[in-house]
């Protein structure tokens, strides 16, 4: 099944289709049952700054699994070990944070695909039911997913020789941590960080590499201009955020 929606998803991106995801802090198998079951087409589990561990995945994932959706898990680190471990608990692939260069892009691509694509170890796990479709594994065509996070200035300086690495799916801009790292943190309206938004699109367009952002205010309005602006792997939301929100309201005077 996983197979079928990484081809599908794959196509979507080249067809030009805006794909918005459900983005997940929390670890918990209810809070993803139910975020798979509302119109995200992926659902990504943030392991850089939420609360995960490599054992809380497989339950985790197959919540995400019975709504037919795709599971992504985004990194801790650039730990090459950790990206046969999500992969092993059976992620359709990885968002990689602040990938500075090609080198280190270059590097999770190998990490993450089994040989002779790559350096993966091989071995029985969730991904090929611990040795019960292992040979469908071994042959299987699919490569993982791999998304690049731009979150740095200096990474867009790279941006061109980024776009290269064979393996890259999509480009995902990291709004807050690019915007602090040109000491503007969180001054999107910005004439200089709408300049290098501006720059990465446009690059992404020539390269043919789909180009996201993150819409982290839970309001559709934003996604449907981002949609409008190009971008088409757009994670919305967090559910952290969609929780304090509403908390917040229930308290609200009316």
């Amino acid at each position: 099944m996983i197979d079928r929606n990484i081809d599908k998803f794959r196509k979507s991106l080249k067809r030009g289709k805006a794909l918005i995801g459900g983005w997940i802090q929390i670890s918990n198998s209810n809070i993803a049952e139910m975020m798979s079951d509302a119109d995200y087409s992926w659902i990504a589990f943030d392991m850089e700054h939420g609360s995960f561990s490599i054992g809380d995945l497989p339950d985790l994932f197959r919540a995400v699994e019975l709504k037919n959706k795709l599971p992504l898990v985004r990194l801790p680190n650039k730990n090459k070990e950790i990206c046969g471990q999500v992969l092993d608990a059976g992620s359709a692939g990885v968002i990689v944070p602040n990938i500075k260069d090609e080198f280190e892009l270059k590097t999770i691509v190998n990490a993450c695909n089994l040989p002779p694509h790559g350096s993966r170890g091989v071995g029985y796990s969730r991904s090929n039911l611990f040795g019960k479709k292992f040979t469908r594994y071994k042959k299987q065509k699919n490569k993982p997913i791999v998304i690049a996070m731009i979150e740095n200035i200096s990474s867009v300086k790279r941006l061109e020789k980024i776009l290269l690495v064979k393996g890259l799916d999509a480009i995902l801009v990291g709004p807050y941590d690019l915007s602090a790292s040109m000491n503007l943190t969180g001054k999107f309206n910005n004439p200089k960080f709408k300049s290098v938004l501006h720059k990465i699109k446009k690059l992404c367009k020539q390269y043919k590499k789909p180009c996201g952002i993150h819409a982290i205010e839970p309001s559709f309005k934003i996604v449907k201009k981002f949609i409008k602006d190009g971008y088409q792997f757009i994670p919305f939301g967090a559910d952290t955020i969609l929780l304090n929100l509403a908390i917040k309201n229930s308290f609200e005077k009316r």
